[in-house]
């Protein structure tokens, strides 16, 4: 969510200076789905994927230069998916949520049979770290600020796509006021994405195996004759 001099929609990250693509090694068991609108002008979202450049156990998928069309290859995306260990979510919050190519990934890849479901067990057990920016401070992310709850609030349907899906959801990291940040912070984000990608593996793998949340066959999403009820 941005700030109220930047409209909620709008990236909070501005920079004029081209992105910087990270090479992606695709036995890697990291995984980072980039879903930046506009990452050439990002300043944030740009510095943490510079910040992965060449790291060895690093995989990159930047959404927006893959399907600039958003006509995703579901196939190519869940084939991605099945050898990596932790999946990070890489993308500045758009209205109290993810980009739409993002949303769009999550309808189309995360599906009935792969994802969950009775057979649905593909993702089972890996982790899925949120790494987020906004637009919005701290206190406008509280009960006293504008947005008049604090960001777990917002971060909800993140948490319950994971449990449904029967991942561990990592303790997301944020950067607020995005667009205000200096350059000196958002270097000290980027060392924490690292580091952060240093130390989660071994960090899940101390963790309980998670479960999976069953769904009634009534309750998920259905086709007739191809047309979505």
């Amino acid at each position: 969510m941005s700030s109220p001099q930047h409209p909620p929609g709008a990236n909070p990250e501005r920079d004029s200076t081209p992105p910087k693509r990270p090479e992606s090694d695709p036995a890697a068991p990291v995984l980072i789905l980039a879903a930046h609108p506009d990452l050439a002008h990002s300043r944030v979202t740009r510095a943490l994927l510079s910040a992965v450049h060449g790291m060895p156990s690093v995989r990159v998928r930047d959404l927006y230069a893959l399907y600039p069309d958003y006509s995703i290859d579901t196939h190519a995306e869940q084939e991605a998916l099945r050898d990596a260990k932790l999946l990070v979510w890489l993308h500045p919050m758009h209205w109290y949520g993810m980009p739409a190519l993002m949303k769009l990934w999550v309808d189309e890849v995360l599906s009935v049979g792969f994802a969950y479901g009775n057979s649905g067990h593909a993702l089972h057990g890996k982790d899925l770290w949120l790494v987020t920016s906004t637009g919005g401070s701290a206190h406008a992310y509280s009960a006293g600020g504008y947005n008049h709850h604090p960001v777990e609030d917002f971060l909800l349907p993140y948490a319950q796509t994971a449990a449904l899906c029967g991942m561990r959801f990592v303790p997301p990291l944020l950067l607020h006021s995005a667009q205000k940040a200096s350059n000196e912070e958002i270097q000290a984000h980027a060392r924490r994405f690292v580091e952060g990608l240093q130390e989660l593996p071994e960090w899940c793998d101390r963790q309980p195996e998670p479960a999976q949340e069953e769904v009634p066959t009534e309750d998920r999403p259905a086709t007739q004759e191809g047309v979505p009820v």
